[in-house]
This record gives structure tokens, sequence and C-alpha cells, in this order.
């Protein structure tokens, strides 16, 4: 009996490494969502504030706003994957859960569940974990999709140095700035 009833733990505990796992990518993306919706607030009052008459004046103002514009459609994309992936983690907990509940309710019952003896547990096992695997790949869009963003936030900032770099250069002529670099307070400094 005691061998039966450690058998029948074993079987309960294994779906809980998916569980653990699932449970822990819902953590990771519920964080992500948030990230999503703080970057579109953001993004939000950037762009009102580039429309207007002041942020009209800001370097390279045209260029942000439309990088914003290209953008804003990528981020709800974006959270529209973690919100099913999320969905699908749910979902894979929630069959995970109820695979361990059936194996133990059929050893409880003698072998039998509702006249279903192993195969309920077995369809829901992996049932749960294609949900997960759903996930896992959703989760994998959505972070090329950030990967894109990036790099083109990147791309306009590299633009916007090279702006400010422009600038300073006219303010100072190249003698200056060669002197500047090999004075010996600025190399002691370094």
């Amino acid at each position: 009996m005691a061998d039966i009833s450690l058998s029948v733990l074993s079987a309960m505990i294994t779906p809980a490494v998916l569980i653990s796992g699932a449970g822990t990518l819902l953590m990771s993306t519920s964080t992500r969502v948030g990230r999503a919706t703080d970057r579109v607030r953001h993004l939000t009052a950037r762009f009102r504030f580039l429309v207007s008459a002041e942020g009209q004046q800001e370097p390279r103002a045209r260029q942000e706003t439309q990088l914003i514009v290209r953008q804003l459609p990528r981020l709800a994309r974006r959270t529209r994957l973690l919100v099913r992936a999320m969905t699908a983690l749910y979902v894979a907990v929630a069959l995970l859960v109820l695979t361990s509940i059936l194996i133990g309710a059929a050893a409880l019952l003698g072998g039998a569940v509702g006249g279903v003896t192993g195969a309920l547990p077995v369809v829901l096992a992996v049932g749960g974990a294609a949900a997960l695997a759903f996930a896992a790949l959703l989760l994998s869009f959505e972070t090329r999709l950030s990967a894109i963003t990036t790099g083109e936030e990147m791309g306009f900032l590299v633009g916007l140095g090279e702006h400010y770099a422009a600038l300073y250069d006219h303010a100072h002529p190249a003698e200056e700035l060669a002197a500047m670099r090999t004075s010996p307070e600025l190399k002691r400094r370094s």
C-alpha cells in the first residue's frame, strides 16, 4: 500500500514541475506587460509634447515623432502577444493542476474517475504542456518585436548624438578640440 501511495504522490507531483515553470513565466510576462504599458504612456506623452509649438523646436523632433508613430502599433502588438501568452500560461497551470487532482482522485477512488481511467489525466497533461509551449512561442515573437523597437530607438539616439556632436564641433574649432584632448589636466582626470 505504501508503494502505491508513493507512486500516486510522485505522479501527482510530476505536473508541478511544469506548473512551476509556467508560474515563473507568468511573473516575468506580467512584468513585461507592465513595462510595455508604461512605454506606451511615455511615448504618448512624448508625442503630445513633440507636436506642441515648444516640442517642435526640439532637435530632430520630426524624426522622433515619426519613430513614435512607427513604434506605437508595434507596442500594441507586443501587448496583445503578452496578454495571449499570459492567457495560455494560466490555461497551462489550470490543466496541469487538474491533472494532479485527477491522478489523486483516481487513486482514491480505485483507479476510475467518472468512468475514465488513466486517459483523462494524460490528455490534460498534454494539453497543459501544449499551452505552455504555445505561450513560450508567443513570448519569443514578443521578444523579437521588443528587439526591433529597441534597435530603432538606438538608431535615433545615435543620430541625436551626431546632431549634438556636430553642434559641439562647430562651437569649438578643431584646434581647440585637439588642445583640449591633449591637455595635461584632462589626461590627469582620465
